[in-house]
């Protein structure tokens, strides 16, 4: 049987920047289980007989569950993962899972929990300079940006080295704005429990592996649809080249110069590789690998009006970019079951946005109430479209994959929220979803 479907059907998202403000104590309405064994050491070859059932029952069983009837397509055979989860954005839909609520390391797929956190607090032209503190404790063997002592950096430059280049310098150097790593991963795990992320346990902010650090395909998924949410990291997380500032050197007359360099996005469904052709309609979001994590994925794509955010976690094949390329297996059948296949869950909103669902104010589908333009709520206001932003200056790609165009900022019960009625994707993204 499906999973039963909540009040709050078409799932309000609240914006980041006014969780942190606005997050409830109430408790959840599941509880996670503890992380079993240390994550440090090798992951266990089965799930555990027991995993949160956030979202609906079936989400924490083991196993694949999918509802397949006539009409629906079979699910690929070739899904090597340990865990996955493939989930309409929009409704929140889990459509196919397969060990959902597993705990396992999350690699630098957690730098989207790391964004979605930070992100609000400091403006994209803000500038640092760099000091030896700011980078201390980055892991041996760690990706990174190349980002140099004594050098200024702006906030959108860092941003860019940890979506582009997934570097856990940049990471460090936000931290380091963030009053500290210790502050930031209190603070991530925070956001994590207001998102309803249960699975989700933060050590090291920038995802490096780390004892007692844990996620799920069901909460990277969680993750990335709030992320999603803010216009800047739609577009970092969908750009696929920028320009990076490098070091100052002396020039020809003894006048510092100082020159940047190309990065490019490591998420080969959006920047291709020698055995991954860019995913069609693909516009980000994650990608990571470590030793203990193997390789992990989360990415969002849209076809013919449909959204789809699809996570993939340590496949086991040993193969080239597998978690890619299973990834692209699991949208495929996403899109083709579409409006077909009966959900198995469902993507729940955050506390807040669930707390609000049944105040006053809100209709009996959990959206909220108002006259028929989709205004309303209690303070009465009006539509206020959230626009896509132009690609940056000195980037390339996609720029904002998901500008909100359809959504509508309300009021309600003391919250502002977003209710979702489309997520149109720009020109560039539209072009590539063409055959």
């Amino acid at each position: 049987m499906p999973a039963p479907k909540k009040t709050a059907r078409r799932s309000l998202l609240v914006t980041s920047a006014l969780l942190s403000s606005l997050a409830l104590a109430a408790p959840a309405a599941v509880a996670a289980p503890s992380p079993s064994g240390s994550p440090s050491a090798s992951p266990s070859a089965t799930p555990p007989a027991s995993m949160s059932t956030v979202g609906g029952a079936r989400l924490g069983q083991p196993g694949t569950q999918v509802n397949l009837a006539s009409g629906v397509p079979v699910l690929p055979k070739d899904v090597s993962a340990r865990s996955w989860i493939v989930a309409d954005a929009e409704s929140g839909d889990v459509l196919a899972a397969h060990n959902a609520h597993w705990r396992l390391a999350p690699a630098s797929t957690l730098k989207m929990l790391f964004a979605d956190t930070l992100l609000p607090k400091f403006p994209g032209t803000a500038e640092h300079k760099v000091v030896p503190s700011d980078l201390a404790g980055i892991g041996p063997g760690s990706s990174m940006v190349g980002i140099k002592e004594d050098e200024t950096y702006t906030v959108r430059d860092l941003w860019l080295g940890v979506f582009l280049q997934s570097g856990n310098d940049a990471v460090r150097v936000l931290s380091a704005m963030n009053k500290g790593v210790e502050n930031t991963v209190k603070e991530m795990n925070e956001h994590a429990e207001e998102l309803q992320a249960l699975d989700t346990h933060v050590v090291s902010p920038d995802g490096y592996d780390a004892e007692g650090q844990v996620s799920s395909a069901y909460d990277l998924t969680l993750i990335a649809r709030s992320g999603l949410q803010k216009k800047d990291f739609r577009e970092y997380a969908s750009t696929v080249t920028a320009k990076f500032p490098g070091e100052t050197k002396k020039g020809k007359k003894g006048k510092p110069v100082r020159k940047a360099f190309e990065i490019r996005n490591t998420n080969r469904l959006l920047s291709g590789d020698s055995d991954v052709p860019v995913y069609q309609g693909i516009a980000g979001v994650k990608n990571g690998n470590t030793t203990n994590a193997g390789a992990t994925f989360t990415g969002v794509a849209e076809r013919n009006g449909k959204v789809l955010l699809v996570t993939v976690m340590n496949p086991e094949k040993d193969e080239h970019n597998a978690v890619y390329k299973e990834t692209a297996r699991l949208f495929d059948w996403g899109f083709k079951a579409a409006g077909k296949v009966q959900p198995v869950g469902e993507l729940v909103p955050p506390r807040s946005a669930a707390q609000a669902g049944a105040q006053p104010g809100a209709n009996p589908s959990g959206e909220a109430g108002g006259s028929g333009n989709g205004a309303g709520g209690t303070a009465g206001t009006g539509a206020k479209p959230v626009a896509s932003a132009p690609a940056a200056n000195g980037s390339s790609g996609i720029g904002t994959a998901l500008g909100i165009t359809g959504g509508v900022l309300v009021l309600l019960a003391g919250g502002a929220f977003l209710v979702n009625r489309r997520w149109p994707l720009p020109d560039l993204v539209r072009r590539r979803t063409r055959p």
